[in-house]
């Protein structure tokens, strides 16, 4: 069985890209090239949140993910959010961001898992959602994500 990890982190930087890396490096996935897939937990996966990512491999890997993030200047304040819910055999993730407080993007990530299970003939279990939030400061960007984070790293080439 493999195992897919929840992570999140939060921070601010000088640009864009930067508080992305410094929020990255807050869930230690930083140093990976992060590739996105939809959001379908496969049936042999169990789904942790862990907070902050152990040693997935060596840097520059290919690393899968399943990725809420948003990204905003100061001032104001940026929320991301990742919910899931397994069944028998696969379960679903469902994600959510944006320049909002974190009730409202839970809200958001639990409509959107009510209406995956709805096309789905499958039987599910409980649901979690984790969110995180942040502020900007004036001239500064913020950055929050949450990730599923698939397995291991896998080299690019």
């Amino acid at each position: 069985m493999s195992t897919i990890r929840v992570v999140w982190g939060t921070a601010s930087g000088p640009t864009k890209m930067s508080s992305y890396d410094a929020a990255l490096a807050a869930a230690n996935v930083h140093n990976y090239n992060l590739v996105s897939v939809s959001s379908v937990i496969p049936a042999d996966a169990s789904v942790e949140a862990v907070g902050t990512a152990p040693d997935l491999g060596p840097a520059g890997n290919r690393l899968t993910v399943v990725e809420a993030r948003a990204t905003r200047p100061g001032p104001g304040h940026v929320s991301a959010g990742l919910g899931w819910t397994e069944s028998d055999g696969a379960g679903l993730f469902y994600e959510a961001a944006g320049e909002t407080d974190a009730s409202e993007i839970e809200e958001r990530v639990r409509a959107g898992l009510a209406a995956g299970r709805e096309l789905r003939d499958w039987e599910f279990s409980d649901e979690a959602v984790k969110t995180v939030t942040e502020d900007a400061e004036p001239g500064t960007y913020v950055t929050a994500v949450v990730l599923a984070v698939y397995g291991e790293s896998e080299p690019i080439c």
